[in-house]
């Protein structure tokens, strides 16, 4: 969402999890930082999980502090904590494919 004003910023901040999206659009004087956006998008207030905790957040998939500033037109993305450590998920994945070639190995023969 950019913005006609210089002086504003069309701003959007986002955070995804399983069973929520939420996204919400903003209009922010400039300069903006990347924390004021997240105050004024309401997240907080909206997803208790984020209330007092620290977030990792980033601006177009690229890791950025709470000072950064904006730019009109940016989407602020707030980053969930990993569940699984990727080398596990990948461990568990080629543990699942190796089970579902033996199983249709042992059936076809």
């Amino acid at each position: 969402m950019r913005s006609a004003d210089p002086a504003v910023l069309g701003v959007s901040v986002v955070y995804l999890r399983p069973g929520l999206a939420f996204e919400r659009a903003l209009r922010l004087p400039a300069p903006a930082t990347v924390g004021a956006a997240i105050e004024a998008s309401g997240i907080r207030d909206a997803v208790p999980e984020l209330a007092g905790v620290s977030m990792q957040v980033g601006v177009f998939s690229q890791r950025r502090a709470l000072s950064d500033a904006l730019r009109d037109g940016d989407r602020v993305e707030i980053y969930r904590p990993l569940t699984i450590d990727p080398k596990e998920a990948r461990r568990v994945r080629v543990a699942v494919r190796r089970r579902r070639r033996a199983g249709k190995a042992a059936t076809a023969g």
